[in-house]
């Protein structure tokens, strides 16, 4: 029979492949990027800046952990979360260290100081001016990721295609761009770029995940752009 403490042992053990697969800043990125959606190994390199080789032993790591799935889609192995439980477990863990740890707030501090009028736009301020139709709200993610799930109402403008789109977009109302939450900077980019373009436009700091555990609803599947 096994003593207690060969048991307390053996399930904090277990406890602790958890902590070792995510004790490691790439695998975090990984894992907030497929959070949006799932990825092929060389779109999830490209993402995080990284090699493919890195790529794909980091993703071993995580998949060891149970944190990740994989499937093999012809050539290509597309990799996806596990489940619910991941995503949630990665929301809890960023507001912890969020509440923590005060070098996250000096760290954001200075990037946006870089930024200085990147207002983000709050998220009852938002939902007011998307109800009244007084802004046009872009989602600046990929296609794919819109797909997924994105804010009622928002239009499909990934950051890449954004010039292509800046002569539909209306002149007479304010622009909220958003993307993967308060740590993504394609929305910071889509703003500083229409903002250049005489735009009227704000970041909104959410992204898709922040929305629903407010209890807001989502759209998915529906391709709505301009």
């Amino acid at each position: 029979m096994i003593s207690s403490r060969k048991f307390k042992n053996a399930v904090f053990e277990q406890f602790a492949r958890i902590g070792k697969a995510v004790g490691n800043p790439k695998r975090l990125e990984l894992l907030d990027i497929l959070g949006q959606g799932e990825r092929t190994v060389e779109v999830l390199a490209r993402e995080a800046d990284i090699s493919i080789a890195s790529a794909s032993q980091h993703l071993q790591s995580l998949k060891a952990a149970r944190l990740v799935e994989s499937e093999k889609h012809g050539s290509f192995v597309v990799y996806r979360l596990a489940d619910q439980h991941v995503k949630d477990f990665l929301y809890s863990m960023r507001t912890l260290a969020e509440d923590r740890l005060a070098e996250i707030e000096v760290i954001t501090r200075q990037y946006m100081e870089r930024h200085s009028d990147m207002e983000p736009v709050g998220r009852d301020t938002l939902r007011e001016r998307v109800l009244s139709g007084q802004v046009t709200l872009l989602d600046v993610r990929t296609e794919e990721e819109y797909r997924a799930g994105h804010l009622p109402g928002a239009l499909c403008v990934p950051l890449e295609s954004l010039e292509q789109y800046m002569e539909s977009l209306p002149t007479d109302q304010e622009i909220v761009a958003y993307c993967r939450g308060p740590y993504c900077v394609l929305a910071v980019e889509a703003v500083e770029r229409l903002r250049a373009r005489g735009f009227t436009a704000f970041r909104l700091e959410d992204g898709v995940h922040e929305w629903q555990s407010l209890g807001l609803s989502i759209e998915e599947n529906a391709s709505q752009g301009l």
